[in-house]
């Protein structure tokens, strides 16, 4: 089952080649992911991973570049509407919180510049062109206040002003493009959510086709359904990854935790809580029993 909105690397590998069967060369965005892959898997896998953990915001349960881009936007729109408070010489209190905010944005931009990378790393086509263009203009953008930010100190106050407004302005080009991968291209989005599951328990699976430790895929009404038998214990839950709708029912069991063929996001089968990212939203679980030669699963009650 191939989602229309990931390219597989096969099919990636596929689209790069002509109709002759020649290879043709690969982007820039492709061959900066490759470099990244190998400069952050550098020192090992486990090390790797621990820190992709947490600048991805799994331990947050969201992504974390999302919470640190408001620090700059809100900063420096705070520095934008000081600059134009600040209508005399005298460098006032509205040219000094205009300074502060402006600095304050830069720290945050920084934190919002590496999460950035780490998630775009795992973005794939044809998101992950408009995800590199986005952050060349943030590139853009951080010189721009950082030129106002160094023009401030060397009492240019006309001049810190104009690059600071530049700045804005190609930061609100900018985030419009983050929208658009919001949106358009779902990055960042829980793509598990809003899967219908049956609310009485229905079958899905004959049990005698459930071996254990074998991944398998069911269905009901169409939505994917991943069950796992170990031992005497059956999971069940959303086969669609939350990351980027990998199916899960594809990958490999490591204990009692699936891992993602896709990007190895990885989730505990029994609560569906995200053990590794890139995934940051966990995986919804159903009810699941063995009846009458049948397993059948049911969406959850309610809690409270």
């Amino acid at each position: 089952m191939t989602n229309p909105d990931f390219a597989s690397p096969q099919k990636i590998m596929d689209d790069s080649s002509d109709k002759s069967g020649i290879p043709e060369s690969k982007s820039v965005e492709e061959k900066l992911q490759e470099l990244l892959d190998k400069a952050l898997y550098a020192n090992g896998r486990r090390s790797a991973q621990k820190m992709r953990n947490l600048l991805n915001g799994t331990w947050l349960g969201e992504p974390l570049h999302v919470v640190l881009t408001d620090i700059p936007i809100g900063a420096w729109t705070v520095t934008i509407l000081c600059d134009a408070l600040d209508s005399n010489r005298n460098r006032g209190k509205f040219s000094l919180a205009a300074d502060t905010s402006l600095a304050f944005g830069l720290f945050g931009a920084a934190g919002a510049a590496v999460t950035g990378i780490i998630d775009w790393s795992d973005v794939d086509p044809p998101a992950r062109r408009l995800g590199f263009i986005h952050g060349l203009l943030n590139v853009g953008v951080t010189a721009l206040f950082t030129a106002s930010f160094i023009l401030r100190k060397r009492k240019l106050l006309t001049g810190g002003r104009v690059s600071a407004a530049l700045g804005y302005a190609l930061l609100s080009l900018s985030a419009h493009l983050g929208g658009k991968l919001v949106y358009d291209h779902r990055v960042g989005v829980d793509r598990a959510a809003g899967e219908v599951f049956p609310q009485d328990f229905v079958s899905v699976l004959a049990e005698s086709k459930l071996v254990d430790s074998m991944p398998i895929r069911a269905s009901y009404e169409g939505v994917p359904i991943l069950l796992v038998r170990r031992g005497q214990k059956i999971f069940a839950m959303a086969n669609t990854c939350s990351h980027f709708s990998g199916p899960l029912s594809e990958g490999k069991l490591v204990g009692d935790s699936i891992v993602c063929p896709y990007h190895a996001s990885r989730f505990a089968l029994d609560d569906g809580h995200v053990l590794d990212g890139p995934a940051v939203h966990p995986q919804p679980c159903l009810e699941v029993r063995a009846r009458d030669g049948q397993i059948e699963v049911r969406k959850p009650a309610a809690k409270g």
